[in-house]
Formats: structure tokens, sequence, C-alpha cells
């Protein structure tokens, strides 16, 4: 898989174009509000079937695929045609299990929008939908023909936004890249190349995740379950908070259990407080939330597997945590960033 940077990436589209037959864009309303007229000239001089869902997480839902599903048949969509998806993570994941699924795969390339999109959820080949309220619990491993990156889009994108996408970022420098400890919500601009390409070249080493790949697990243990707990609440988790709060979970067990100096976590928090939003988490229910890890799909055994890291640069993967140690990190931590 290939990832395409800037403005060249439109180019890179266009070859592309040449081996399909049939063309179709899935997008959400916000998106199709903000670039509708673009998304008409993604493939010039081809009729390109628009596939518009509703915007937001809950929409990664086994319905909107079968939307999906229906809008590829009654076009008649063969092997021959190409799903676009242009969005964040939302739409990459649920247009890569779509086009992945049906008729057996038909090819697709994601063109985030999103920061959170354009450093994680659109390269690796992860689709998928949630299920039952649990995130990701349907999907599988199809990577996209390629990747285009095209900052241009960020300049739509609001501040909780561009904030939910800075703790994925900031993940790099526990688990791969030190540099990553100078980012801020001032420069990250200057390290989203370099983020894609971290996970690419991980991926491209173990992109079933059977090992090296799992580093990129790190924060999201209890990420998503946090995330889960409030899909469906008035105050609701991006992605990208939820993760940020994990973050700080897997730190708190690293100096647990695998004697990472606690200054990690001192320097996490600060770093927190001084470049993302105060949360409202007040109505949290640590048993609750716990249930949710109790379904990861990262367990074995029954037993939550941690990414933990003994300094950065250093994941520690597959690491066994005791439950009371678990609802204490968690406990914790929404103590910590609540308002």
């Amino acid at each position: 898989m290939n990832i395409f940077f800037g403005e060249d990436a439109s180019a890179q589209l266009l070859m592309l174009t040449n081996n399909y037959d049939k063309f179709f864009v899935l997008t959400d309303e916000n998106i199709y509000k903000l670039y509708s007229s673009l998304i008409a000239s993604l493939v010039p001089e081809k009729e390109v079937v628009k596939i518009v869902i509703p915007a937001g997480e809950d929409s990664k839902n086994i319905e909107n695929v079968m939307l999906i599903w229906t809008k590829l048949l009654e076009s008649k969509a063969g092997r021959d045609s190409l799903l676009i998806n242009l969005g964040g993570g939302t739409i990459s994941d649920i247009g890569g299990f779509a086009a992945s699924t049906y008729k057996r795969g038909i090819d697709f390339i994601n063109v985030p929008t999103t920061l959170l999109a354009m450093i994680d959820a659109a390269i690796g080949g992860k689709n998928g939908i949630n299920f039952n309220n649990y995130k990701n619990q349907i999907g599988l491993f199809s990577e996209p023909k390629c990747v285009i990156i095209n900052k241009h889009f960020l300049k739509t994108l609001n501040e909780r936004d561009v904030k939910s996408g800075l703790a994925e970022m900031m993940k790099y420098a526990f688990i791969a890249d030190a540099s990553f400890l100078d980012l801020d919500s001032d420069n990250y601009l200057d390290f989203i190349e370099k983020a894609a390409t971290i996970k690419e070249d991980v991926v491209s080493l173990d992109m079933n995740e059977s090992g090296l790949r799992k580093m990129l697990n790190f924060g999201h243990t209890v990420g998503h379950a946090l995330e889960s707990y409030y899909l469906d609440k008035e105050n609701y988790l991006t992605h990208g908070e939820a993760v940020a709060l994990g973050i700080y979970s897997a730190l708190y067990l690293s100096v647990k259990y695998c004697g990472l100096d606690e200054k990690w976590l001192f320097f996490y928090e600060m770093w927190f407080k001084g470049n993302l939003n105060v949360l409202n988490l007040n109505d949290f229910d640590v048993d609750s939330i716990y249930e949710y890890i109790s379904h990861d799909k990262k367990n074995k055994g029954g037993k939550p597997q941690f990414v933990l890291i003994s300094a950065p640069e250093k994941p520690q993967i597959d690491i066994e945590v005791c439950i009371e140690d678990i609802k204490e990190s968690i406990s914790i931590l929404l103590n910590k960033f609540s308002e």
C-alpha cells in the first residue's frame, strides 16, 4: 500500500482511475456539505455515484453497511469498481469493511479528512463496525489500494477535532519515536507525515497484528472501553479523547508493571492539560467501563492484555494486568481529567 502526500496526491488518484470501470464515493453528511463540488471532480469525466451516511461514530453499524451494499448492487458495481472513502475514521472503517465484503472484495482507497484519520484510522487496513455498543467488534484486515493525504482538509476542522488527533500522535512518542515528545497544538502539522509513515512501516511488518503491530494499541484498551461507555451519552467522547485518557492509564500501569520512570506520567498529565480539552466525565461507573474491557479483542483466555512501556520507544506487548489495577487506573484518570 502507498501513501501519497500533498497536492501530488491528486495526480496519483487520476492514475489509479484508469484501472476501474465504475466509481463510488462514500462520505458523511458533514463532509458532503463541505466538499460536494470536490466529490464531483475526484474522477474527472467519469460518473461518480455518491453514497452519503450520517456523520458520527454511531453510524458505524450494520444498517449503514447494508445501505452501502445496496447502493453498490443497484448500480451494478462489479470487481472492477472502486470505492473512494472520503472522510474521517468512521468512513474509512465502514467503507473498507463494506468494500472488502461486497462480492468478496472490491478495491477501495482512503482520502482522510481529519487529523486522526490521516495519522491512524485510514492507514493499516483495519476495517470494521461497532456491534451492540462494543467498539469495532465485527471487521477484517484489508488494505486500501492507497491513502491520499492532503492537509488542505484540516482547514475545516473545528478545535475539538484537531485536539482529538493529538493524542494518537503523541502515542508515537512512547512507542516509536521520542521526537514526538515535542508535539503540541501549535506544531502538529509538522508531524503528520512522520506519524503516517511510522504507522505504515509497522503495519507492513505485521499486517494481521500477530506481534509488532500490537504496539499501536498503546492506550487503546482503556481508551476503547471509555469510548464505548460514552458512545450513546450526551457527553460522548471522540476516539482521540478516549485514547488520550487511555494513554494515561497505560502510563500509570507501566510504572507499576514495567518500571517506567514516574516522571513520564507527570509529563503526560501536563501535556494533556496543556493541549487537550477538559472533559465532562462525572457520570462514570468504573465497573461498567471495565465490562467493556472484558470483551476486548486482544484478551487471551478472558484476561486483558495491555501494551505498556518501560521507557519512551520501548513498548512491551501482551502484558497481563490484574483487574484491580485496571480499575484503579480508570478511577484515577477519570477523577484527574474530569471537570
